[in-house]
C-alpha cells in the first residue's frame, strides 16, 4: 500500500507545482499560441477593449484571441452576424477613432433569408462603439433595403462567452479555475454567468432593442420586413459585470446614449491628441503616420489610482509593464512629461519591499508585470505583481534623470528620493547574483530558463550553436542601462549639491565601463557579446541587436563604437526594414522567432538613438527612414510590436508577425523618439538654452514645423527646412526671448 505523503511533502510538491506554473507563465517562446491576429481591429476604452476580424466577426471556431476584454478575462470569445444562413460581405471597415469601428456590408445572391435576395440589395451598416464609462460594447445595425421591391430578412447574431483569463488564452495556463454557470435568457437579456475562484463573479449581458423575433440557446434572431428604400435598426448591448455580487443587468440601451458616448470619447481623444501633438509637415504620408503614433497612444493611456501611464500593447499586455511603460515615457517625454511623472510616481508605489521568491521581489525593484484577472488574484501565477525583470529599475532611475533634465523640474526627484535611493540599492546588493560586478539574473526553475531582460521569452538568449545560455546571465544592455542610471543621476547629485555622493556614482561608472568594455568586446565579431553566462562568464557570443542599446547608454568605447555600427548595418542583421533581433547567419535564427530575428521597433528606435550618440547620422537616418517605410504598408499606418525579419529584396513589404500586438506603446512611441533624436533637439531648461545638434529631416519630409516644444517652463516654435545643397535650415518661428538656441554642426 502507498505511503500517504507527509505534510512537508505535500508542501515541497505544491511549491513545486507553483514553480512549474511560474515557469510556464514566464518562459514561453512567444506573445501566445493563438492563431494570427495581424489582421485584427482593435477598439479601446479605458481598460475595456475588443478586437475582431475584419469583418467584424468573432468567429464561433476557437483557438484565437479576438474577443471582448476586461480584467485579463475575455468576457466574450464569439459573435457573428449572418443574414439567413449566409455571412454577408463586408464592403469597408474603418477602425480611425481608437473606441469606435464601423463597417459595412451587403448580402450576397444565395437564399440569405426568407426569400431569396437580389445581389447586393441589401445594405447592413454597424456601427461599434466602446463606452468605458458603463464597461460596454455597443452595436448599432442599419438594414437597408437598396432594391425596387419589399424584402423579407432574417438577421441572427450568435454568442459565446466563456470567460477565460488571458494567460489561459495565450496557452501559458492549462484552464479556467473557476466555475462556468448555464447561460440563460431573462425577458429579452442574454446572461453568461462565471463564479471566479478569485471570489469575483463575472457576468456578461446581451441586451437587444427592440426585442428579438425568436431565440435560442444563444442567439438571437430578427425578422425584417423592408419597403423598398426603408431602413430598420437593431441595437445590441453587451455589458461586462464584474464584482462579489452577482452581476445585475444593465439597462437596455438606445440610439441617444450611444451617440452621446461617442461625442464624449471622440473630443476627449483630438482634445488629447491636439494638447500632445505639436508636428506637421510638408507630407501628408508623414502627418498621417505621426497622428496615427499619437492616437495609439491615446488609445493605451491607461490609469490606475487616479495615474496615468501607458499601457504595453493590446491584447495580451494590456495592463502596467515596468519596462514598456518606462521606455514609451522616455520616448514621449519632450510631448508629454506628465506621463512620465505619474508613470514614476506609480511604479514607485508598488516599488519591492521585501524578498519573495515566488514573485520575484527584491527591495528596490521596479516591478515586471501587474495583473488583475482570476489567475493573478487566486494566486496561481504571481503577477500581483511579478518583478521578474532587470532592467526595469535601472529604466526607473534613467527615466527620473530625463524627466529632470528636459522639465528643469528637480521637485520629482526629490519627492521619489527614497525610491531612487532604493533602486541603487537594489543594483548594487540584489542585481549582482555572483558578486562578478555585472548584473545579472538566475532562474529560480530548474526545468527551463526564465529570461528577465527585455527579450524574455525561453529561447532568447541562445549560443551560436543554439544552446541556451546558462545561468547567471549578464545581458550586454543591462550593463548599459545600469551605467547610464549612474552617470545621469551623477549629474543631478551634482547639481542637488550632493557632490560625495555623485562622486562615488560616476566612479562606479566608470569602472563598470572599462570592465565592460573589456570582457564583453568580441573583436572577432566586432560587436558585444550578447550576454555574459554561467560561472566562468563564457561570453554568449552571437550577433544580436541588444549591443546597440550599449550605444544608445554610452558605455561602449568610441574606438568600438564604429564597428558596431557597422556591423548592425550589414546585410545579415539590417533587413532592410530595420535591424534585426538576431543575425540571419546563427543556428537559432528565425525571422518569425519572438526574439529570434524579428525586427521591433522599439528596438530600432533605441539603437538609432545610440547611432547618434557617437556621431553615425547617416546610419541613424537609414534605420528611422527603413521604419516608415515599413510603417506605410501596415493597416492604418499603425506600428505592430514586431514583424518578421525577412528581407526587403525577397519580399517588396514586410511580412506581419502573427500575433503581435496592435497598438503598442513603445512601438508607436519609436516613431516619435526617432524623429526628436533625428532633429537633434536637447533642451537645458536650467540654463535655458535649446541644443539642436546636426539635425535630420526624414526622407519623407522636406519642411517640418514643432510648435510650443518645451525647454522647462518656457516654449519655442521651430522650422526645420531641406535646402536646395540638402542641408538643413533651422528656423525659430516663435521665441519669448528667454531661450537661447544653439545649433551645433548643422548638414
Amino acid at each position: 500500500m502507498a505511503t500517504a505523503n507527509t505534510p512537508r511533502q505535500q508542501k515541497a510538491s505544491h511549491g513545486q507545482a507553483k514553480e512549474e506554473r511560474k515557469h510556464n507563465t514566464l518562459s514561453h517562446s512567444r506573445a501566445s499560441i493563438t492563431r494570427s491576429i495581424s489582421d485584427a481591429l482593435v477598439i479601446k476604452a479605458g481598460d475595456i477593449f475588443f478586437l475582431s476580424e475584419a469583418d467584424g466577426d468573432v468567429p464561433l471556431e476557437g483557438g484565437h484571441g479576438f474577443g471582448l476584454y476586461y480584467n485579463d478575462c475575455r468576457y466574450l470569445n464569439a459573435y457573428e452576424m449572418r443574414l439567413g444562413k449566409t455571412k454577408p460581405d463586408v464592403l469597408m471597415s474603418n477602425v480611425s477613432q481608437g473606441f469606435k469601428a464601423i463597417f459595412e456590408f451587403t448580402n450576397r445572391e444565395a437564399d440569405a433569408s426568407l426569400t431569396a435576395l437580389p445581389l447586393e440589395s441589401i445594405g447592413i451598416k454597424l456601427e461599434r462603439t466602446l463606452d468605458s464609462s458603463s464597461l460596454s460594447l455597443q452595436d448599432v445595425y442599419s438594414i437597408r433595403n437598396y432594391s425596387a421591391q419589399g424584402q423579407q430578412l432574417t438577421l441572427s447574431l450568435m454568442f459565446r462567452s466563456e470567460f477565460e483569463d488571458i494567460f489561459v488564452i495565450r496557452g501559458l495556463f492549462d484552464s479556467n479555475i473557476g466555475k462556468l454557470q448555464p447561460h440563460s435568457w431573462e425577458d429579452d437579456v442574454l446572461r453568461f454567468l462565471y463564479d471566479g475562484a478569485d471570489g469575483y463573479n463575472r457576468c456578461l449581458n446581451v441586451q437587444f432593442s427592440p426585442p428579438p423575433s425568436s431565440k435560442q440557446e444563444t442567439s438571437a434572431q430578427f425578422d425584417l420586413k423592408l419597403g423598398p428604400g426603408e431602413q430598420q435598426q437593431i441595437y445590441v448591448s453587451l455589458a461586462v459585470v464584474e464584482s462579489q455580487e452577482t452581476g445585475k443587468l444593465q439597462p437596455a440601451r438606445d440610439q441617444k446614449p450611444v451617440s452621446h458616448t461617442a461625442q464624449v470619447q471622440q473630443a476627449e481623444a483630438d482634445i488629447w491628441v491636439a494638447e500632445n501633438m505639436h508636428i506637421k509637415s510638408n507630407s501628408v504620408i508623414f502627418n498621417r503616420i505621426i497622428e496615427r503614433a499619437f492616437r495609439d497612444l491615446r488609445v493605451l493611456k491607461t490609469s490606475i489610482r487616479g495615474q496615468d501611464f501607458f499601457a504595453a500593447g493590446i491584447p495580451w499586455f494590456a495592463t502596467l509593464f515596468g519596462r514598456d511603460s518606462l521606455i514609451t515615457a522616455l520616448q514621449t517625454l519632450p510631448f508629454n512629461s506628465m506621463i512620465a511623472t505619474e508613470t514614476l510616481k506609480l511604479l514607485a508605489s508598488y516599488q519591492g519591499t521585501k524578498v519573495d521568491a515566488w514573485r520575484d521581489e527584491e527591495p528596490g525593484k521596479i516591478l515586471h508585470e501587474l495583473r488583475v484577472g482570476e489567475l493573478a488574484r487566486s494566486g496561481e501565477i504571481p503577477h500581483t505583481p511579478s518583478y521578474a525583470t532587470v532592467d526595469a529599475t535601472p529604466l526607473f532611475l534613467i527615466l527620473v534623470a530625463e524627466y529632470v533634465d528636459w522639465t528643469g523640474d528637480l521637485s520629482l526627484l526629490n519627492e521619489l528620493g527614497d525610491s531612487v535611493e532604493k533602486a541603487l540599492v537594489w543594483i548594487d546588493e540584489y542585481a549582482d547574483v555572483d558578486g562578478d560586478g555585472y548584473a545579472d539574473y538566475r532562474s529560480t526553475v530548474d526545468a527551463g530558463l526564465v529570461n528577465q531582460g527585455w527579450k524574455d521569452s525561453g529561447d532568447a538568449i541562445v549560443n551560436v550553436d543554439g544552446t541556451l545560455a546558462i545561468p547567471p546571465i549578464s545581458l550586454v544592455e543591462m550593463q548599459g542601462y545600469v551605467y547610464l542610471a549612474k552617470v545621469a543621476l551623477s549629474r543631478l547629485y551634482r547639481r542637488t549639491g550632493e557632490n560625495q555622493r555623485s562622486d562615488r556614482l560616476i566612479k562606479e561608472a566608470e569602472a563598470l565601463r572599462s570592465n565592460f568594455n573589456r570582457d564583453f568586446w568580441l573583436a572577432d565579431k566586432s560587436i558585444y557579446a550578447l550576454a555574459l553566462q554561467s560561472e566562468d562568464k563564457t561570453p554568449v557570443s552571437v550577433v544580436s541587436s541588444n549591443p546597440g542599446h550599449a550605444l544608445w547608454a554610452g558605455i561602449a568605447d568610441p574606438d568600438k563604437a564604429g564597428r558596431v555600427v557597422k556591423r548592425l548595418m550589414d546585410g545579415d542583421m539590417f533587413s532592410g526594414w530595420g535591424i534585426r533581433t538576431l543575425s540571419d547567419k546563427e543556428e537559432a535564427y528565425n525571422p518569425i522567432g519572438y526574439h529570434l530575428g524579428t525586427v521591433w521597433p522599439h528596438d530600432n528606435s533605441m539603437i538609432a538613438t545610440g547611432f547618434r550618440r557617437y556621431g553615425f547620422d547617416d546610419e541613424a537616418q537609414r534605420v528611422f527612414d527603413a521604419l516608415l517605410d515599413a510603417v506605410l504598408e501596415f493597416p492604418n499606418n499603425r506600428m505592430p510590436e514586431a514583424f518578421a525579419g525577412f528581407g526587403r529584396e525577397g519580399y517588396g513589404m514586410p511580412v506581419r508577425y502573427p500575433v503581435a500586438c496592435h497598438p503598442q506603446a513603445w512601438a508607436a512611441g519609436s516613431i516619435l523618439y526617432m524623429l526628436i533624436g533625428s532633429l537633434g533637439l536637447r533642451p537645458d531648461p536650467f540654463e535655458r538654452k535649446l541644443y539642436i545638434v546636426r539635425p535630420r529631416l526624414p526622407r519623407l519630409v522636406n519642411d517640418l514645423q514643432i510648435d510650443d516644444f518645451r525647454v522647462g517652463s518656457d516654449s519655442v516654435d521651430l522650422r526645420f527646412q531641406r535646402t536646395s545643397n540638402g542641408s538643413i535650415e533651422v528656423i525659430v518661428a516663435k521665441n519669448d526671448g528667454r531661450v537661447e538656441i544653439v545649433t551645433q554642426n548643422a548638414s
